[in-house]
């Protein structure tokens, strides 16, 4: 630390001057997050420091907490969802399991996830001490439903879907797998980070929520396609007591329990998250899917044009090819397999893509 601070010009000279070697999202094709939208940004800051880790002080700022999770149940067909907001998938998918394996109580517990299961699950079984069984994928990417049946024993305290695969944008067989984890009596949850809040809007999409009877949790995160600002994620639960499970005394804060695994937490990025969900609407969100849908499908059709097919039909807005060239000045990234993947969110625009194509046209030839 310095003996004697700068002032306030020099320190934002310094800080704007970092920034520059920040990438600009406008060629960034590979993040699952994108700019906020300026109601989130502009709600956050009303709400920058309250903390929610003690909602007793920040009464107004809980209550915005409370309507998030009802409207995020709502829009998963359960509004009496119980449930909080997270830093995001990462940390919802560990407490999901946290979750199961308190419920489940068995001395050798194990989990069973699909091979597309985000590297969270990893984490979130060294960190709980979970045998981690990974099912295979079909030829389409998508979690083998026979293959996970097969590993699912008395000792599986969880099955884990994915609605919206991180590397492919598929969806795992989410009712057959809700029917494998209710003839089980297993917890089953969806992780919908990036897919809960494309899904919905769609004209037609597979049934992936509470409306299937197995469904006992589910992970959204309004960060990414929410657009709100960093960090904020949502898990929501069918039955209370799973979350009241996790309590632990909290004695000297307004509240005397607390499930969240955070302690400090941040109600701005809550209010952002609520922002931008009661701004746009229903019909808000399904215009922004749309656009975003349209792009990828343009994306589709242009790399097909150029000889790279997709690898899998994607259910939302991320597609993955068999191309080796990655143009310069482009943030691409790749699946496991060595797969170009591609994520087409808000600020990919179709002038975008159409440059990203003509790029890649260049190249080949």
């Amino acid at each position: 630390m310095r003996s004697q601070g700068i002032a306030e010009d020099e320190l934002f000279s310094f800080l704007l001057s970092v920034k520059e070697n920040d990438r600009r999202y406008r060629h960034v094709l590979s993040s699952m997050c994108t700019l906020p939208h300026p109601v989130a940004v502009r709600a956050m800051n009303l709400f920058i420091e309250s903390n929610l880790g003690d909602p007793g002080l920040f009464e107004g700022t809980a209550s915005l907490e409370a309507l998030l999770v009802e409207r995020l149940g709502a829009l998963m067909h359960l509004p009496e969802a119980c449930g909080y907001a997270t830093s995001g998938g990462t940390e919802s998918n560990l407490q999901a399991l946290r979750m199961a394996r308190r419920e489940a109580g068995v001395r050798s517990p194990n989990v069973v996830v699909p091979e597309s299961a985000h590297f969270s699950f990893e984490k979130a079984c060294e960190i709980l001490s979970l045998e981690m069984r990974v099912a295979p994928s079909d030829d389409m990417y998508r979690m083998d439903a026979e293959a996970a049946a097969d590993l699912t024993d008395k000792n599986t305290i969880s099955l884990v879907g994915v609605a919206g695969t991180t590397e492919y944008g598929v969806v795992d067989p989410i009712a057959a797998l809700a029917e494998i984890a209710s003839d089980h009596g297993t917890a089953f949850h969806v992780d919908a980070a990036f897919g809960g809040l494309v899904l919905p809007f769609l004209p037609e999409s597979p049934l992936f929520d509470f409306q299937l009877e197995g469904v006992t949790s589910i992970s959204i995160d309004p960060h990414k396609m929410g657009m709100s600002t960093i960090p904020v994620g949502c898990l929501l639960t069918r039955d209370p007591s799973m979350l009241c499970s996790l309590n632990v005394d909290t004695p000297y804060l307004t509240v005397k329990q607390e499930f969240t695994l955070a302690g400090t937490r941040s109600g701005g990025a809550v209010a952002g998250a609520l922002a931008v969900i009661e701004h746009l609407g229903r019909d808000g969100f399904t215009a922004v899917v749309a656009e975003c849908m349209a792009n990828h499908r343009r994306l589709i059709s242009g790399m097909a044009a150029l000889g790279y097919p997709v690898i899998a039909e994607p259910k939302v807005n991320v597609a993955a090819f068999d191309c080796p060239l990655s143009p310069e000045g482009w943030q691409v990234s790749h699946t496991r397999h060595g797969h170009m993947r591609i994520v087409c969110m808000p600020h990919i625009t179709t002038t975008i893509i159409e440059e990203f194509l003509k790029d890649i046209g260049d190249m080949h030839v």
